[in-house]
């Protein structure tokens, strides 16, 4: 068995520490953090946000963590203001793009002077949105990037950040925001992010039509596009497209036969 690294041991350590049978959350500090570490005598990274980061969007939480759940559920880590984090439990923890979904072929717009040029999956994911209009193509609707990593806090939750915000505008005139999270590498989507996406709307932008998104790389550079609602049961996702950026000459008559005789 692959022993628990650091982060994994310290989390742990809390968990146990403040975890009761029954209870689904609970909440702990960034000072927690800092004490259990010493306690085990663990050195802590300088920017202690990475641990949680790292929990949340790289790593599983330990199976010692995740058996105590009730069944069907999992437990995340959700902020709970100003250096204060809360485990709870969720039937979805993470976001992963459909196996079997079809391909869709898009004539890759992007300069290649921003393609040979960008420094990150993240920013290349984006950037591909953006200039091959992406966005407007998933949601149907006409959208225009507002901006770039927007960080606000939100009562309840402290400080949190979306990767970029779309504002779009409808036939009928209806305008939304579409906060877009996005993610590349080993990196995962995750629930987490939807749930500050619904605040970060209802904090700065309430009298739009919220439409929360994501978009992850998957192989050989496809693009996972989702979009999410709010259920009884919690959030889900409602929309799932796969995407291919290609040179124009690529794209074949077939290929369009076929994608003009998809519902739409």
């Amino acid at each position: 068995m692959k022993a628990p690294n650091r982060y994994a041991r310290i989390i742990e350590h809390i968990f146990g520490e403040k975890h009761a049978k029954g209870i689904t959350q609970f909440e702990f500090s960034r000072e927690d953090l800092r004490r259990v570490a010493k306690r085990l005598r663990i050195e802590l990274p300088k920017n202690l946000g990475d641990l949680i980061y790292s929990l949340r969007y790289r790593e599983s939480l330990p199976e010692s963590i995740q058996q105590t759940a009730p069944s069907g559920q999992t437990w995340i880590i959700v902020p709970a203001g100003r250096s204060q984090y809360r485990f709870e439990t969720t039937t979805v923890a993470t976001i992963v793009p459909a196996a079997m979904l079809a391909e869709t072929k898009i004539p890759d717009a992007t300069p290649g002077i921003i393609a040979k040029y960008a420094l990150s999956d993240e920013q290349a994911l984006l950037a591909k949105l953006r200039y091959n209009r992406l966005i407007d193509v998933f949601t149907g609707v006409t959208c225009y990037s507002l901006q770039s990593h927007l960080r606000t806090s939100v009562v309840g939750l402290g400080q949190v950040e979306t990767d970029e915000i779309y504002i779009g505008v409808d036939r009928r005139g209806a305008h939304y925001a579409f906060p877009v999270q996005a993610k590349g590498g080993r990196d995962r989507l995750s629930i987490v992010q939807i749930k500050q996406d619904f605040a970060v709307c209802q904090h700065k932008f309430k009298s739009l039509i919220c439409r929360p998104l994501a978009a992850q790389f998957m192989r050989d550079e496809v693009i996972a596009l989702f979009e999410f609602e709010q259920t009884e049961s919690g959030i889900a996702v409602c929309a799932e497209r796969h995407y291919r950026l290609v040179p124009p000459e690529k794209l074949t008559e077939d290929e369009l036969s076929t994608y003009s005789q998809r519902p739409a």
